[in-house]
């Protein structure tokens, strides 16, 4: 897909030790480098921490390139600005406090709202799976960066993918273009196309289930029991400044049992090419 790298932020908390293995496992799937950040007010402390960490993903990936950052500032702001440059960021979220805090706390709150590029956040209670199977929620908008992305994540991963339509009634017709459109889907999905209309783009991709009618709360989150991954996209804000998550995003965060991909789109999305 992509010779970006992946980051990844940590600070020796259980819940960043998971994030890591999660994102040297991206960065090898991507056969690209990993770079961990510590973001710490003394650049002293993040010496032992980026070590354990880089000792870790050497062993469990002895091949894969690893460069080590410690950073002076907020977490949040020093993840979003490396991010600019990577593939993919990943963020550990657990229920109460530490490096990402809540999915609404400082650090993953932040990053969903400022982060240039795709944000995998990995929750705290759900253990990776191995079931080969990607969920993709639509929302009520355009979500052809969303869907172009996660037919890429499907066929990258040798994945079935599974998708989830908005509420019929909230459900265009027709696809609108974006205002500016993201480097990814420049070009790859014709004005008005529907993101489903991608299977035929990714022929490796077996796609599942299309819930035409408006899935519930309870059946989006039974299906992410059986997935490896769940995509869904957030938004420029309406005054322009940072993005919003929908309620289908915020309760994916909240409740998923699967790793959440992020997906910006729409005006500000800043996102790196795919090929």
């Amino acid at each position: 897909m992509t010779t970006r790298h992946v980051i990844v932020g940590v600070d020796g908390s259980v819940i960043a030790v998971r994030a890591l293995d999660l994102a040297a496992d991206e960065a090898a799937l991507r056969a690209t480098s990993l770079e961990i950040v510590y973001a710490v007010p003394d650049l002293d402390e993040a010496g032992p921490v980026l070590a354990s960490a880089a000792s870790r993903v050497r062993y469990r990936h002895p091949r894969l390139p690893v460069v080590t950052v410690p950073a002076e500032g907020h977490s949040a702001a020093v993840l979003a600005e490396h991010g600019r440059r990577a593939a993919l960021t990943v963020v550990g979220c657990r229920s109460l406090g530490g490096f990402a805090g809540t999915v609404f706390g400082s650090v993953s709150r932040r990053l969903a709202a400022h982060a240039p590029g795709p944000l995998l956040v990995v929750r705290g209670d759900s253990p990776p799976h191995l079931h080969n199977e990607v969920v993709l929620v639509l929302d009520e908008e355009d979500d052809a960066d969303t869907a172009v992305f996660a037919f890429q994540e499907a066929e990258l991963r040798g994945a079935s993918l599974r998708i989830f339509r908005p509420p019929a009634d909230r459900q265009p017709a027709l696809v609108p273009v974006p205002h500016r459109r993201s480097e990814w889907t420049a070009s790859y999905l014709p004005a008005g196309e529907p993101p489903t209309a991608l299977g035929a783009r990714h022929p490796l991709v077996r796609v599942g289930s299309r819930d035409a009618a408006a899935a519930s709360t309870q059946t989006l989150l039974e299906a992410t029991r059986t997935a490896d991954l769940v995509v869904t996209a957030c938004r420029p804000e309406r005054n322009g400044h940072g993005r919003h998550l929908g309620s289908l995003a915020r309760t994916l965060l909240h409740r998923a049992h699967c790793p959440v991909l992020l997906v910006p789109v729409g005006q500000e999305s800043a996102a790196p090419s795919a090929s």
